[in-house]
This record gives C-alpha cells, structure tokens and sequence, in this order.
C-alpha cells in the first residue's frame, strides 16, 4: 500500500525535540510543525484511568500502575487531554503492555467513542508490540485500525504475515529493517509501512523514495521541509 506522494509525517510523542515528550505542549507543537499524525503511548494506572507515558516509570521512579491517575506528575496528560491537544490531526496510540490486555483495550476504544459519540471526528490507529493486545482491540472494534509494531524482525521472520492475517492495516518497523524487499512484501499484503524512529535528512528522503507511507520522527517541523 505504498504512497506515490509525500508520506505522512508522524511526530513521535508529539515535537519531543521542541518540548518535553507525550506532553500537551508536545502535542501543540506538532500541529505548528506541520505533522499529519501524532504517535503516543499510553499505560493503564491503579484505577482504570489512561495516561500517556512511555515507560512504564515516571520521570520521577513511581510505577504507573501501581498508582492512581491522580497521582500522576502535573506534566503527564491521561488520554482524552492527549487527544483534544492533538486535534487536527490523526493519533497512532501505541498501547504499552508485555501481555494481552483486555482492560486497557477496552479502556482505549472507550474513550476514543465517547469522543466520536460527541461529534469529535479525527482519525485514530492503536499499535502495539504485543500481537494478543491487537487481537483484542480487533474483537472489540472490528472497525478500529491496528498496526504492528515490529521491534527485530530477524528475529520473528514471520510477524508481517500475521499481522496481515490478524487484519492489521499496518506494519510499524523500525527503520532499519525498512528497504526496497521489506517494502514489495508489505505492498503484497495491503499493509502501510510506517518505519520509526527517522530524523536523519538522507534517510528521510531514501525512505519517501522506497514508497512507505508514513515516517516516525522527533523532528516533524524539519522531516516536513527535507521532503518539499
């Protein structure tokens, strides 16, 4: 599912160069960039509520999920705040967990419909590393989009096939893996390729060449302005 014009620029946790990442100002700062989609993370804490957060850590050492979302640091949005601040533009949430979740899925897809359900329209894919998680979100939301992240594809020769068969609509890789035969076996299988993480100028620009549809980067303003 190759492009034949300029890919979609990504903004990895939001203009995270420009501004502290997966923050509100982050998010802004994407949107003033140019980026077409924002891609997030999200984790579940104590209490059910969604917060947007790469590791499983604060900045400041607590575990996230072993406390409440009100405890949270004042920087860290939950998901509904991330979505608003990325208005205007689509939203890759990548949901972070090391094992099929059904809470969290559900969680996910509930606050995205109640936005849509309040006449919110924006686009929306959820990713992940965990394939049972994408599972999951798929037989709850036949209708939601899902693309596999794919970490060392040396080591999983097959992960592409699967997510093809699953119903992924695309493969997430990291860059690396990303070259002209990875690209003719995605396109076989009606997958877009959305390669992370790319703020090189010269890899941006053979990328784009090769076809992929999206680009994953921390420099959005700049991956823009290297493609015209």
């Amino acid at each position: 599912m190759s492009n034949t014009v300029r890919p979609l620029i990504y903004a990895h946790r939001g203009a995270s160069v420009d501004h502290p990442e997966n923050t509100v100002p982050a998010f802004l700062g994407a949107h003033e960039q140019g980026s077409d989609w924002v891609e997030l993370d999200v984790h579940l804490t104590a209490d059910g509520g969604l917060v947007i957060v790469h590791d499983p850590n604060y900045a400041d050492g607590r575990r996230v999920e072993e406390h409440p979302t009100a405890a949270r640091p004042a920087t860290v949005p939950v998901l509904d705040e991330a979505l608003e601040a990325c208005s205007g533009m689509g939203v890759n949430i990548e949901i972070k967990v090391t094992r099929p979740d059904t809470e969290i899925a559900a969680l996910v897809l509930g606050v995205v419909a109640a936005r849509s359900a309040a006449g919110v329209a924006q686009e929306i894919c959820i990713s992940s590393f965990d394939e049972g998680t994408l599972d999951l979100v798929r037989e709850l939301d036949p209708d939601m989009p899902t693309a596999q992240l794919v970490l060392d594809l040396s080591a999983d020769q097959g992960i592409v096939e699967r997510a093809a068969a699953a119903g992924a609509v695309g493969i997430n890789p990291w860059d690396p893996f990303v070259d002209r035969a990875f690209m003719e076996r995605c396109g076989a299988l009606g997958l877009a390729v959305n390669p992370w993480t790319v703020d090189d100028r010269d890899r941006i620009i053979e990328l784009a060449a090769l076809g992929v549809d999206g680009i994953i980067t921390n420099v959005p303003g700049l991956a823009r302005s290297y493609l015209g």
